[in-house]
């Protein structure tokens, strides 16, 4: 962790459609689930990218 406000914040909507924050390093990629975790190689999948219209924008101060 940085200082404190170092980190910046993005806003993501969920699948619900609720908005919910972010890292800003983290929001053009997720995390996958349990199910999702290897893809068709068996490699481990560390990334999947991210819907762009789920990005809403910076959180607003």
């Amino acid at each position: 962790m940085g200082k404190t406000g170092s980190i910046h914040w993005i806003q993501i909507k969920n699948r619900k459609g609720k908005i919910r924050l972010v890292p800003e390093g983290e929001s053009k990629y997720k995390k996958p689930g349990p199910c999702q975790r290897y893809n068709a190689k068996g490699a481990v999948r560390r990334k999947i990218q991210r819907k762009k219209n789920s990005i809403v924008g910076a959180k607003r101060t």
